[in-house]
Formats: C-alpha cells, structure tokens, sequence
C-alpha cells in the first residue's frame, strides 16, 4: 500500500518529518535555508530527499514538477519563528515575520489536501493578531476548513518537556480535530535515567553503552532500533560555574541560592535545574543556562534529543554549537506524530484517542524513508 506523501517546508533537521513518518506518511520533499540541519536530514535518511535552499528560490515550476511526480497529501512545516518569538524584539517588520506567505505561495502551487503550520505561541498575538488574521482568510480562501489555531503543550502528548507552539491545521476534506491530550507526564528522570553519567566518563567517545535496559515505555520506544548511545559527550565549565550548579537544588534555579550568587549571571532563568520529577522546561538553541537533574552540567546532545523525543537513532552532525541549535529549532516528533494520526483519521475521526505516555504499550514505527 502506497503511504500518503508530504512536503516539509522550512524542516530543519527533519522532527516534523519524523513524526508523520511515525504515523505513515512518507516525506518526499523537504527544503531549509540551513546547511547544517539537511546534512542532518539527509544523514538520517536512506535518500537524500532535503535540499539546502533559499524557498523564495524554489520556483513554481519545480513546485509542479513535484506534484507531477507526487500525489501530494499534505505539507507541513514552521516558518522561522524568531520575528514572532515573545523573547525576541517582536518587530513585526523583521523579514522572517513574512516567510509564511512563502509557504503560502508553495501551498497554493500545490494544493495539498492539508496543511499544518507550527509556529510560537507569539504569532497569534503579534500586531493584534495580524499573522493570525491573515493565516485564516488566506488559507481560508483557498478552500480550506482551519480548525481554530491552538497553542499545545508538547508535555501532554507523551513528550517530557513544557513546550507550548501554536498549530494551523487546515484540510480540504474530512473534519480535522486536535489530538487528545495524554494521561501521566513524562518526567526528565524518567527520560534520561538510562543513559550513561557523565561524570563516569573519562574519555571522550563516539558512542557509549546504556546504564541497563529500558525502565519505562518512553525509554523503550527511543531505543527501538538502537543499541548504542551517540551524541552524549560532556561540555566543560568552569570550576566557578560547577560550584554554583552543586548548590542548586533538584528543579531549583540560582534564586535558591544566596544574593551574592545573582550577580553572577544577571538572568531570572539562570542556573536552573530540570526539576527530576517533572517534565523538562523548554529545550532552546543555547543550554547554557539549563543543568542536569543531578549532574552539575548542561544537558548532552543525546538528553536534550530525548527531551525532545527523537529517537537514539537519530544522529545530529556538525559542530557541537550547531547540534544543539538543531535540537532546539526542531518540532519534537512524538507531537507531530499526534497531529499526523488524527490527519490519518480526519475522515472517521470521532472516536480517536491516542496515547503517548510512561505507561503506555505504543509501538511506532521509526523506520525513515
């Protein structure tokens, strides 16, 4: 049987991809303007289906070659969302603020029978709700139904971190409705508990072996098809900088801590922990602020990866600096998987309920085209 086909636009290292590909889509195109993230792509992949590219310079004639050779189900992807971002400037002329008339332009080349827009929670508030005004006639005129826009928290949808983005769903046939939420949360303990200790390791290595087997479901399910644990290496700090973290309690911040302590970094967010117990804060493109539960470091490559809940697998190349970027810029998958299933289902979806969570028996599917 042939699987629906999508286009990722805007895909960084390929999250969103992964996560349709988890329900049964395939991924035919995927286009970003970031050299690092389609090396990525494409290193996880069996074909290099992701192109580095500027979109304004995808043409429509390669757009109707594309869906000449493709029966197009849906496309799916996050314009850059730093314009949008409720930690940026929020400049509504900042250039990135208008990439999504670009996918606009590819989506109306295409006409796919969906389409799903991930963006921050800031879009909906920009301006008055300008972006989100316009998002809805333009698509709307086009002929799509869009559900109401909703900002979801990926920590209710089996992944074990607070991350709130907004979602644009529209479809031409069927009746979309957003995913249910999941019962018990994934906290970072039991995200990351399997993996090797930093502090045990004395070299650096390309790979490492697991602390034992899987203690829970969502362990299991991110070492599916491995068997060896990649980008899990150390970043080195200063004595100074260790010291502070030793005193931060579990979940703690440097709030916790003496006033002397504050002026170190001049930051209300600095120097937290991820709280053990809890789902993990929002994984962003820097780390330098966020440290282990009980380590006295930032999170690796390989735990803010889990956090984000892409497979052990699935290996990020390039720099470190750049890894973790492309960890932080992504969609997290088992989110996009939720949103990929109800899309599956859109036809009969009055009865759907699927559940990600720590004591869930879900088995899926993480073979990549």
């Amino acid at each position: 049987m042939n699987k629906p086909k999508i286009i990722d636009l805007f895909s960084g290292v390929g999250g969103f991809s992964l996560g349709f590909e988890m329900a049964g889509y395939e991924t035919v195109f995927a286009i970003d303007f970031w050299k690092d993230a389609i090396q990525t792509y494409n290193f996880n992949r069996k074909k290099d289906i992701a192109v580095h590219m500027d979109i304004t310079k995808l043409t429509n004639e390669q757009l109707k070659k594309l869906k000449t050779e493709h029966e197009i189900e849906g496309i799916i992807g996050g314009p850059p969302c730093q314009g949008f971002s409720t930690v940026g400037t929020r400049d509504i002329n900042d250039e990135r603020n208008h990439l999504y008339l670009e996918y606009y332009r590819v989506v109306k080349e295409i006409m796919p029978k969906f389409f799903v827009i991930e963006n921050v929670k800031g879009l909906l508030t920009l301006n008055k709700g300008m972006f989100k005004e316009d998002i809805l006639k333009r698509f709307g005129e086009l002929g799509y139904k869009i559900a109401e826009p909703q900002v979801l928290n990926a920590a209710n949808y089996g992944v074990p971190q607070n991350r709130h983005r907004v979602f644009f769903v529209g479809v031409l046939d069927g009746h979309f409705e957003y995913p249910p939420t999941s019962g018990k949360k994934v906290s970072t303990l039991e995200a990351l508990s399997d993996l090797p200790s930093l502090d045990n390791i004395e070299n650096y290595a390309e790979s490492y072996n697991y602390n034992f087997e899987p203690e829970n479901s969502f362990q299991a399910l991110m070492r599916k098809n491995s068997t060896k644990v990649f980008n899990h290496n150390d970043t080195n700090h200063t004595s100074q900088t260790i010291d502070i973290i030793s005193m931060v309690p579990d979940g703690g911040s440097i709030k916790d801590l003496p006033p002397e302590y504050w002026e170190v970094r001049k930051y209300n967010k600095a120097f937290q922990r991820m709280n053990s117990q809890q789902p993990s804060h929002t994984i962003d493109t820097g780390h330098r602020n966020y440290f282990h539960y009980s380590e006295n470091r930032v999170p690796s490559i390989r735990e803010c990866a889990r956090i984000q809940s892409f497979p052990d697998d699935f290996i990020f190349t390039g720099a470190k600096s750049s890894q973790y970027k492309q960890v932080g810029n992504a969609v997290p998958p088992l989110l996009a998987y939720q949103i990929a299933t109800q899309l599956l289902n859109r036809n009969n979806c009055d009865d759907i309920t699927v559940k990600v969570n720590s004591d869930s028996n879900l088995q899926l599917s993480l073979s990549l085209s």
